[in-house]
């Protein structure tokens, strides 16, 4: 499945404005991954070495690992560190879980443990300063396990100091209006999987679609698809740099490929310059 209308792997760049940020810290570079779904069926070899390579030639301050990167059984994250232990950055390399990487009861000690043996810090409702006490990094738990509390997370922060933000799914941006979030990194939609060249994921208009077919071919077509519904509630968030009232969200499109396939919606490393 990881060639079925997946598309080259795309590096995103952009430039992030962040409020008071210290003179020190402007031009810091970070690197995001996301989404790896390593299992043998929805990321290449070839794709993940290529995209290792193109995180290190960025020459990032700082790594971010946004979550899901095993499907349902855990034990492939094994392999996968053995690849990941070759990511360079000034700072380290930190991450968070996704909803695939807690699936089975054992499956967020394993991973966690697997990224912890190659030096990669995970976080889960934490807050770490790779980049120093002026801007500190914080990693909440997924939003489907049943530890999502983001508040006893951020009211440890002043509400002067600029801070980043790994959340997996990005609905969690509507609930994290009420803190400071100069810039969320988030993944999980994939992009929304197909998109429609000038107007955006087919997902954001599946509903509608939906009600115009007869009930029995909806049903097949849920089947096939899936109930979006069950993904993320904002669709409007699948992919790239949005505003959410005061705070920044960037969601990237993730490496892996995941059912339905890709269509017009590339892999994706993002590079990001904080300014």
């Amino acid at each position: 499945m990881h060639w079925l209308f997946t598309g080259h792997l795309r590096v995103d760049k952009l430039t992030v404005k962040i409020a008071n940020l210290p003179a020190s810290l402007r031009g810091t570079k970070l690197v995001q991954l996301s989404d790896f779904h390593y299992d043998g069926l929805r990321l290449s070899e070839e794709m993940l070495e290529k995209a290792i390579a193109l995180s290190n030639e960025a020459e990032a301050d700082l790594i971010l690992l946004t979550g899901d990167y095993v499907t349902d059984d855990p034990t492939p994250i094994h392999q996968l560190v053995r690849r990941l232990k070759h990511l360079e950055s000034r700072c380290g390399v930190y991450a968070v879980l996704g909803n695939h990487d807690i699936q089975l009861s054992h499956s967020k000690a394993e991973v966690t443990d697997a990224f912890t043996s190659i030096g990669v810090h995970v976080l889960w409702n934490q807050i770490a300063y790779p980049l120093g006490q002026e801007l500190p990094l914080v990693g909440l738990a997924d939003y489907w396990s049943r530890e999502f509390y983001p508040a006893p997370v951020m009211n440890q922060l002043d509400s002067a100091t600029p801070r980043i933000v790994l959340s997996h799914n990005p609905d969690t941006a509507m609930i994290l209006q009420k803190w400071r979030v100069d810039l969320q990194l988030s993944g999980h939609t994939h992009g929304g999987h197909i998109v429609l060249p000038g107007i955006g994921p087919l997902v954001f208009y599946y509903k509608k679609l939906l009600k115009k077919l007869p009930k029995k071919w909806r049903r097949w077509i849920t089947l096939l698809l899936g109930d979006s519904s069950k993904v993320v509630r904002y669709w409007e968030w699948a992919q790239g740099f949005h505003r959410v009232a005061n705070n920044q969200l960037y969601v990237n499109r993730g490496l892996g490929t995941y059912r339905p396939g890709r269509l017009f919606c590339p892999p994706e490393v993002t590079v990001i310059t904080l300014i």
